[in-house]
């Protein structure tokens, strides 16, 4: 592959290679996806192991090679004369060399052609001046589930192959060049070598999983003939579109392109439903098997394209797979119906989240529009969008009218864990959510009419821009009341009371009854009733508020048992009403042994989504600086070691590990953010302490996170999460390049980081340093560019 990029990762250098089918190549199996994991250390036998579990079909199959000479068996990569180094890595494609023996050099390429078949290519060089006798095995270590049969040797149609089963599927290897069986500890294909000095020899080897043993073999057949010379070129052209970044430090730069290629991993699909290819959260060997055959079993990890993460991954994948990230919008768009509503989570086996999408649609296709400028596609969504946004301020969303609408879940704001509204964390508060108003969904929807107003500009359909003014002013300054002087934080506020409530203790009491409280309040609040059940079972409770709210007239408020929210034993539930006086407050229908707790809902938590606003350019100069030099920056509050965390710490005293979780998305727009403002030193050292966490996982544990620790920068969450990526647009835009083409690329400000870097992309290459960057073009054109000031530079054709 000539101009590719040649790496030489070894065990404790960056690494996560798992091997799936790429959407790319073509169509993958939404329902029954085998995806497979190389592990170059920790493999159980020590081998150099391919490893599957058919999405938890079989305990596991691991296929590792197996070298003989003499009385001399080696396996285990430890033992190894040279161990293996990772040369080349796509989505599908592995490359790895090592030497086993002295003076024995192996290559093992694997490829993965699609979701149900892996196969690869074996080259083994005598590189010794004496001829060189061993026996290479390719073992096949099958641990079924159930009642099925690990791997053994069978013939069919006169050919030896490994045959198993499990669950339902019949693995089978074969392997080129006639071989054995093997009579030592594992099942394996074997040859017999008599090397020359300077001899190589070559073998193709294949497994496929299918029902029946003549499918599987039909199919491993098929792989095996395979022309690797023409699948080569072809790995050539299509990743040539991938970014190649060289920062001069080895770590980042792996860190940089395994990104990109799990980024390119987690496209699946499509399917009938959605037709365009969508995403999945992480795509590892224990996923992508649905026993019911339709989806419809998948967790929350595959079971559709959430808002949030689908703007992440196409600020990923730009501009190197514009189509997909095209195709992830179209599959919104199919969803949006004469009112404009769309939906939050579609899926590709149909699954729908049923919620308005969180407001980042238009930002979506504000990324792709400036990534490719294809002003015909904006102008063919263009509608789709001003009515997506206007759906955002109907009675359904904008629940008291005020131009202000609210959240209908934690999950569709972005931020699932909340403090205060999480329904399932036992240290959150619970609060609805629909009964406060957020300046982060009011950012969001102030920078998608941005958007909208630009896009207006640019296609020449100027008649939504009035309206869309109208609202964005009422936005910014509902967020602009919110700020906290004291504090210098933007705040939630309550629905009906616009004000930020401090939580109070209510009262509380031992099974049913009435607790009396007699209370007046300066502001009003909002009761949150808490019940603890001694069996964590739910209970049918029924509850009268008793009280009067702020036109001082007494009411009842009821509150039906099915208004309350369970989760293991714990119920919430929030007043629909405020309260500027209480009287009591009756329960019925919990047990005598069940605790209930009545607190005024709390809303002065500090966490990351209210650090929005900078991020919308809703602030101006003086008090964006305050929040980004008083607050964004504060080392006790929000500016950790390694990253921006969730929450500010002193809200999680019952469980205080939660406030550091790092979301590299979270963080990702803030960073955004700081660059809007100016803040550039500032985005260089958050973007270097999120890399430090990232490659330390990567060298510690050879895998992405979801998340990471603020403090120590250790990885927890999903492994290999789409969540835990590196976020190369932030990178790209501190850097100040965005490449348009291998023919186009936006120069903006210099090279803020304190190395050179180069970027490689079709042909075209950019080498930024601090004070000029020099552009390479394909076609051998150069430009030298010193003037920190936005421009395009273009080589015609």
């Amino acid at each position: 592959m000539v101009g590719m990029r040649t790496w030489n990762l070894k065990s404790g250098d960056p690494g996560a290679f798992i091997l799936v089918a790429d959407a790319r190549f073509g169509a993958t199996d939404y329902v029954n996806d085998q995806i497979w994991g190389l592990h170059l250390e920790r493999s159980e036998p020590p081998s150099l192991a391919l490893r599957t579990t058919f999405g938890l079909r079989a305990r596991s199959l691991r296929l590792f090679p197996r070298f003989v000479e003499g009385d001399t068996a080696f396996n285990d990569p430890a033992a190894f004369s040279s161990q293996p180094v990772v040369k080349r890595f796509y989505p599908n494609y592995l490359l790895v060399a090592f030497s086993p023996l002295m003076g024995i050099d192996v290559e093992i390429e694997y490829w993965v052609p699609d979701s149900h078949s892996v196969t690869g290519r074996i080259k083994i060089t005598n590189s010794r001046l004496s001829v060189r006798q061993l026996r290479f095995e390719w073992v096949a270590l099958l641990r079924p589930s159930g009642d099925g049969q690990p791997m053994a040797a069978c013939e069919i149609n006169g050919v030896t192959v490994l045959c198993g089963k499990t669950d339902g599927i019949t693995p089978v290897v074969f392997m080129s060049g006639a071989p054995g069986v093997s009579a030592g500890p594992y099942p394996a294909l074997n040859i017999e070598l008599d090397l020359a000095p300077g001899g190589t020899r070559q073998f193709i080897w294949a497994q496929a999983g299918l029902a029946g043993a003549d499918e599987s073999f039909a199919l491993a057949k098929e792989q095996a003939n395979n022309n690797w010379e023409a699948l080569l070129a072809r790995l050539d052209i299509i990743n040539g579109r991938v970014l190649e970044i060289e920062t001069g430090n080895p770590d980042w730069d792996a860190a940089l392109a395994l990104t990109q290629k799990n980024a390119l991993s987690m496209f699946v699909g499509p399917t009938e439903q959605l037709r365009e290819c969508s995403f999945v959260l992480s795509r590892l060997p224990d996923q992508g098997f649905s026993p019911r055959g339709n989806g419809s079993d998948y967790t929350h990890l595959w079971n559709g394209q959430s808002v949030m993460d689908a703007d992440y991954l196409i600020s990923l994948i730009l501009p190197s797979a514009p189509e997909f990230a095209k195709g992830l919008l179209e599959n919104y768009l199919s969803t949006q119906t004469q009112k404009g509503f769309i939906d939050w989570k579609p899926g590709l086996g149909g699954q729908r989240g049923r919620m308005l999408a969180t407001p980042l649609i238009v930002n979506m296709a504000w990324r792709i529009y400036e990534a490719t400028e294809d002003r015909a596609f904006l102008e063919k969504i263009f509608p789709n969008l001003v009515s997506f946004v206007q759906a955002w301020f109907t009675p359904e969303q904008d629940r008291d009218g005020d131009g202000l609408p609210e959240w209908s879940h934690p999950l569709q704001s972005g931020y699932e864990d909340h403090p205060a509204f999480s329904q399932w964390q036992a240290w959150s508060q619970g609060a609805d959510i629909t009964q406060a108003e957020s300046p982060a969904l009011c950012a969001f929807l102030y920078h998608e009419i941005q958007l909208l107003i630009r896009m207006a500009r640019d296609i020449e359909q100027p008649g939504p821009i009035s309206a869309m003014e109208s609202l964005a002013d009422n936005l910014k300054s509902a967020v602009e009341t919110s700020w906290d002087e004291s504090n210098n934080i933007y705040r939630y506020w309550d629905r009906e009371s616009h004000h930020c409530n401090i939580g109070d203790f209510l009262g509380s009491r031992q099974g049913p009854g009435e607790v009396y409280l007699q209370r007046d309040f300066e502001q009003p609040v909002r009761v949150l009733i808490q019940i603890q059940s001694a069996e964590e079972r739910s209970r049918p409770a029924n509850i009268f508020i008793h009280g009067m709210g702020t036109s001082e007239r007494h009411r009842v408020e009821n509150i039906a048992e099915e208004r309350v929210q369970w989760y293991l034993g714990r119920g919430n539930v929030t007043s629909e009403r405020v309260y500027q006086h209480l009287e009591h407050i009756e329960i019925s229908g919990v047990e005598p042994e069940d605790q209930v707790t009545l607190r005024g809902v709390d809303l002065t938590v500090q966490d990351q989504t209210l650090l929005l606003p900078l991020w919308a350019g809703i602030p101006e100069k003086s008090r964006a600086g305050k929040l980004v030099n008083h607050t964004i920056t504060d080392e006790v509050r929000f500016w950790h070691r390694f990253g921006i965390p969730s929450f500010v710490q002193y809200y999680a005293e019952d469980h205080p590990e939660a406030c550091y979780d790092i979301s590299l998305i979270w963080n990702n727009l803030i960073g955004e953010g700081l660059l809007q403002y100016g803040y550039v030193d500032e985005a260089v050292i958050l973007f270097t302490r999120l890399m430090e966490a990232i490659v330390d996982s990567l060298k510690q544990h050879q895998s992405f996170y979801q998340h990471y620790h603020s403090q120590n920068g250790k990885g927890s969450g999903e492994r290999d999460s789409l969540q835990g990526l590196v976020p190369i647009g932030l990178f790209l835009k501190i850097l100040g390049v965005r490449v348009l083409s291998s023919r186009r690329v936006m120069l903006q400000g210099h090279n803020p980081f304190p190395m050179p870097i180069t970027i490689k992309y079709r042909g075209l290459t950019i080498h930024r340093e601090a004070k000029q960057t020099k552009i390479t073009f394909p076609g051998g054109q150069t430009a030298v560019v010193r003037n920190p000031k936005p421009r395009i530079v273009t080589v015609e054709e």
